[in-house]
């Protein structure tokens, strides 16, 4: 074990010499300075949990040979305990560790746990959101922090270098309006519409900025390797059916969100009921997909189809030559309030936290849906500034 744990610090220290970003995601303050003991960070490929572990390890105050970085998925991992081996560092005066995709790790929910009862030494660590990492036990125990993709707020910081608040949906719905002209102030050429139409072909995913002609092959091998690794390791799923899933992605990818039915999609897949609500169940943990319910069905009142998007616009982007643009409209919307209680209605498009409606379209779309119901709202393309209970769509990738 000592011979693996110096082995590691070799690793830490060539991985000390890649440059890291100055950016830093909206979750990395909260999580530099937590004092919990034991700090997880989980979320899909590609969103910048290693990053942002990376640059809080960095800014730590200790000497280097008390902090180290191991990742799960290498090799040497496969066959030893966790607990044995970060036991080990902590006995040769390690203090702080970020452990990189435990669910890579056998048996690593009660490995974490032994360290939390037994060591006295900080961890950070992130997880796959495929792999069920946020239970009762490990919500009670630990610092649990999901990390989305970038926010339409984030995406301008990052490209144009530039500093913009977040703001709270009923903060936002209140004031759209003043909020758009202060946002305004911040950009250089003042086009939000051509920044946010290319934000939804590109840039929802950090890696979009080390190197821009390759994004869309990067979303496609991220997609293949959630499928072919992470939900393969984690689920039941054999590495035969892996085609059924792909196939049910690509047909989500070119329908309208209830446009098909179950019954047509099992068809379509070529896989039983059950099994489809299974594999839906398995891309939505992985954020590949978003299942949005309906209201009633809250109260198992009602048999109403459920609607099912892209987890967001740029995995339309790389898997379909054309998508509907209601379709990206609602995805863009669900994707940037996630964070939300959400059901879809008959009246009105969505409903917010179990209070708002919103009907989502274009910049002539009026209020003759939902005209009569409190707390209700246009969420409209294609407009820069909104008035009164018109709210431009865009402003929704502000709320992080």
């Amino acid at each position: 074990m000592q011979n693996i744990v110096e082995n590691s610090k070799r690793l830490y220290r060539l991985k000390l010499n890649q440059t890291l970003p100055e950016y830093k995601r909206y979750l990395y303050e909260e999580i530099a300075v937590q004092k919990s003991k034991i700090v997880g960070l989980y979320g899909s490929r590609g969103v910048g949990k290693t990053t942002l572990l990376l640059q809080v390890l960095k800014e730590l105050d200790y000497p280097e040979n008390q902090k180290l970085y191991i990742s799960c998925d290498h090799p040497i991992f496969q066959e030893i305990s966790l607990f044995d081996f970060v036991d080990e560092f902590s006995k040769k005066g390690g203090e702080v560790i970020v452990i990189d995709e435990i669910h890579q790790a056998n048996d690593f929910q009660k490995n974490i746990k032994l360290i939390y009862d037994f060591l006295n030494i900080k961890v950070f660590f992130s997880g796959s959101s495929a792999v069920e990492i946020t239970n009762a036990d490990f919500a009670r125990r630990y610092a649990m922090y999901h990390l989305p993709i970038l926010s339409l707020r984030e995406y301008l910081e990052f490209s144009q270098n530039i500093s913009l608040k977040s703001y709270r949906l009923e903060d936002l719905l209140q004031n759209h309006e003043n909020i758009a002209f202060e946002i305004f102030e911040s950009l250089k050429d003042k086009k939000i519409l051509k920044y946010f139409n290319d934000f939804l072909s590109v840039g929802v995913y950090p890696f979009y900025f080390e190197d821009e002609t390759k994004y869309i092959d990067r979303i496609n091998e991220t997609i293949n390797t959630v499928l072919h690794v992470d939900l393969t390791k984690v689920t039941s799923i054999q590495a035969d059916k892996i085609d059924s899933l792909k196939k049910l992605l690509l047909t989500i990818c070119v329908s309208k969100p209830l446009e098909i039915s179950i019954d047509e999609l099992s068809k379509t897949v070529g896989i039983t009921k059950p099994t489809l609500y299974k594999y839906i169940e398995y891309l939505s943990r992985a954020e590949l997909v978003t299942h949005v319910i309906h209201e009633a069905k809250r109260f198992h009142a009602s048999r109403k189809p459920d609607k099912l998007y892209l987890s967001n616009t740029n995995i339309f982007n790389a898997l379909c030559i054309n998508s509907d643009i209601g379709t990206l409209r609602e995805a863009y919307f669900v994707s940037m309030l996630k964070q939300h209680t959400m059901h879809y209605t008959d009246i009105g498009d969505f409903i917010i936290d179990e209070k708002y409606i919103f009907e989502i379209g274009g910049k002539n779309k009026s209020f003759k849906q939902i005209k009569d119901l409190e707390n209700s709202y246009i969420i409209a393309d294609d407009i820069e500034v909104g008035h009164g209970n018109k709210i431009s769509l865009w402003m929704m990738g502000f709320l992080y």
